[in-house]
């Protein structure tokens, strides 16, 4: 009796190892606290849905399942996200992480965990200029374009609306700094004026004495590179309330429906770019969503992707483990191949398990270059009615 419960328990135990050992989880590290966090639930729900489909497919490493596991990355908060992300890895067990959202904190999250761990991570959204030269051992990748784009796109917009010259602001960090950078150069080097540039910090009360400062420099427009949560928003909200500025340029990380929600008809007229296209993939995203989750806001095709790099990855390499797959993620993701669109995962999977190749274009129309860089596409956005509306593409 005694060698037969012993038995019992060594093939629970066998069990138990196995099933685990045919579940890879995926990390979805997102701000769904701080100044992003309007947005991180959307973006979440892209990355989830990949994983989702893979899983439901059954195909994934001849019959894996996938889980997504969630932590905060909070945007700001290099230490919280950090500690997000060592949960992640070591308490979790996760082989990928899709994320973070912002730039500083990927950045810490990538030199404090992702490579001491040697775990790979594809960002939605984190876009600062630093991360194209990161020393990252070949594990971090991005589906978002980085803002050295952005700013020449920016750059462009104002001249073709015939703007010369704007006041800048721009929150303390390395997102900020790093676009503020981009944009400055570009639109100087265009023959725009640069009137004042002042940084912010997040999460004040006020932000009088900021306005009163860009106020005095003048301007035709005030370029406000924040988020749309926090300083951003406080920063049009002094603008208003003192008569200072009445149109606003908006970058990525000020573009959303709680900014429009807040002002309304006020921001009439304000503009600004965020990472988006037009392909067939983005239309195939949102039929694939529903009514689930907004598929069109900012990241959400994105996020969709990195998830499905990461998955793809993974079929292409016969392997789970980061160390082998990390090689494969530019190969599903570029030419030669079939093309792979939202919905068509399973459809890859069995492809690359037949030997085939898969060019994977996504819901973003993902191309990378260099060194894990998104080429990216940016949509034009302008207010009006109170809400923002796609005017144009870049």
């Amino acid at each position: 009796m005694m060698k037969k419960l012993i038995y019992s328990v060594i093939a629970i135990a066998l069990s138990g190892s196995v099933a685990s050992a045919n579940n890879v989880k995926i990390g979805i590290l997102m701000g769904f606290t701080g100044p992003i966090e309007s947005l991180a639930p959307d973006i979440a729900a892209g990355g989830e849905l990949a994983i989702s489909e893979v899983s439901d497919s059954g195909m994934l490493l001849g019959g894996h399942s996938v889980e997504a596991i969630r932590g905060d990355g909070t945007c700001v908060d290099a230490a919280a996200a950090t500690a997000a992300a060592e949960r992640l890895i070591t308490s979790d067990g996760v082989a990928a992480i899709n994320g973070a959202n912002c730039s500083g904190v990927t950045t810490a999250v990538l030199n404090n965990v992702a490579i001491p761990n040697g775990i790979v991570m594809i960002s939605p959204s984190a876009t600062t200029p630093a991360l194209s030269t990161a020393e990252d051992n070949g594990l971090f990748f991005r589906t978002a374009p980085s803002d050295a784009r952005q700013g020449q796109v920016m750059a462009g917009v104002l001249g073709n609306r015939g703007i010369k010259s704007v006041a800048v602001t721009y929150t303390n960090n390395d997102y900020g700094k790093g676009l503020a950078d981009s944009f400055q150069s570009a639109y100087s080097a265009a023959g725009g004026e640069i009137t004042a540039s002042v940084s912010h910090e997040d999460g004040k009360a006020d932000y009088s004495a900021e306005v009163a400062t860009l106020a005095s420099a003048g301007g035709e427009v005030l370029v406000v590179i924040g988020y749309l949560d926090q300083g951003g928003k406080g920063i049009i909200q002094a603008s208003l309330d003192n008569g200072a500025f009445s149109v606003f340029m908006l970058p990525d990380g000020m573009i959303g429906e709680s900014l429009t929600d807040a002002f309304g008809a006020d921001i009439n007229g304000s503009f600004g770019t965020r990472p988006g296209t037009d392909s067939p993939g983005a239309t195939m995203l949102s039929e694939l969503a529903g009514s689930s989750f907004n598929a069109s806001g900012p990241f959400v095709a994105e996020a969709y992707d990195a998830s499905a790099l990461i998955l793809l990855a993974m079929q292409s390499a016969g392997s789970a483990n980061s160390a082998d797959f990390k090689n494969h993620v530019e190969k599903v993701a570029n030419a030669p191949g079939e093309k792979i669109y939202p919905g068509e995962l399973a459809k890859a999977l069995e492809i690359i398990a037949g030997g085939g190749d898969v060019d994977y274009v996504g819901a973003s129309a993902v191309e990378l270059i260099g060194p894990g860089e998104s080429s990216g596409s940016y949509f034009e956005m302008e207010v009006k009615n109170g809400k923002f509306e796609q005017v144009a593409n870049h």
